[in-house]
């Protein structure tokens, strides 16, 4: 069964027509969560092209048992895309749901489950996110990087202290997010995975790509392996827009620089142009070298506090959506 997407809820009128540059935004997980939520503030144009490499949790077991893509990262672009009334903080809640308990439904989330019926009930990726996307009323779309499931495989230095000459693969996202070595190189598999074409179109057109923040290797760099995805980037006529973590991450980036992060972006996708390298000052120790990694690929460093205001190494949704609004209309 397919058809065409349903009205977002009774009682609810069409939209107005779009204002705001079209931005793409590429990744997985709470760093893209933080991402849309700042960037529906800034335009009513949004789009998520998400990774579908996970491979733990409630998203492990659905791809094990029903052969779909991970929706779990899917799940978390529509909730943040969801709006600031009853309606958007209410299916935001809902959809975010993890059920309790023992039984067969312990540990799944209500919105992978929805994600999956849909896909069952349409027959179609793209259609099924679609029809979630209007029933939550989300301010954008989400849309996969692939239409079948992919694995990260990663190549790991220094897990054998012994012989520090030593690469090891490491097969799976949890793997590779935990990692104690250092990657040293990423691929994904099947290796030859299509990229969703709706994914390319909407990369094609954006007058702005937004590239992190997240889990660098597994979130952000992962999409851009899929080739159809990272040509279009690479191929891309709006501008690229890279934002930094605030810190390193436990295991996959641990001991990395900002710079650092920006080094192994531009190894892992030759050629890339960035425009703008969006970094909050207070995680930076040299700005300098930054500022120099950034030139490197093209762009300019700007700086602006985006950090939440807890202390936490998570990025504030209002700084980051002003800092990203500054960006986007120079």
């Amino acid at each position: 069964m397919s058809g065409g997407v349903p009205a977002r809820h009774p009682g609810r009128a069409p939209g107005p027509a779009h204002n705001g540059p079209k931005v793409v935004a590429l990744g997985g997980g709470h760093g893209l969560a933080a991402t849309l939520r700042a960037l529906r503030r800034v335009t009513d144009d949004v789009t998520a092209v998400v990774a579908v490499s996970d491979d733990g949790g409630s998203s492990g077991r659905l791809r094990q048992e029903f052969d779909v893509v991970p929706p779990g990262d899917l799940r978390m672009a529509l909730a943040a895309l969801c709006g600031d009334d009853t309606w958007g903080r209410t299916w935001s809640r809902v959809v975010q749901h993890r059920f309790a308990g023992t039984g067969d439904l312990a540990g799944h989330s209500l919105g992978n489950l929805l994600i999956t019926a849909l896909w069952e009930e349409t027959g179609d990726i793209v259609t099924g996110l679609d029809w979630v996307g209007a029933l939550l009323g989300a301010h954008g779309r989400v849309l996969p990087v692939a239409t079948r499931p992919l694995q990260v495989v990663a190549d790991v230095a220094g897990l054998h202290p012994e012989d520090p000459s030593i690469v090891e693969r490491i097969v799976g996202q949890v793997q590779v997010a935990t990692t104690p070595g250092e990657v040293v190189g990423l691929h994904l598999e099947p290796a030859d995975a299509e990229a969703c074409p709706a994914a390319v179109e909407a990369i094609e057109a954006a007058d702005a790509i937004v590239l992190g923040p997240g889990s660098w290797f597994t979130s952000v760099l992962a999409p851009l392996q899929v080739a159809g995805i990272g040509r279009a980037v690479l191929e891309a006529h709006g501008r690229v827009v890279v934002v930094l973590n605030l810190a390193p991450q436990p295991g996959e980036t641990d001991g990395f620089s900002p710079q650092r992060h920006l080094e192994v972006l531009a190894a892992q996708m030759p050629g890339l142009r960035v425009d703008t390298v969006l970094a909050d000052p207070a995680g930076v120790r040299d700005i300098d070298a930054l500022a120099a990694a950034a030139t490197a690929l093209g762009g300019r460093l700007a700086l602006a506090p985006v950090a939440s205001r807890d202390g936490s190494p998570n990025h504030d949704v209002d700084l980051l959506a002003s800092a990203l609004g500054g960006v986007l209309s120079t």
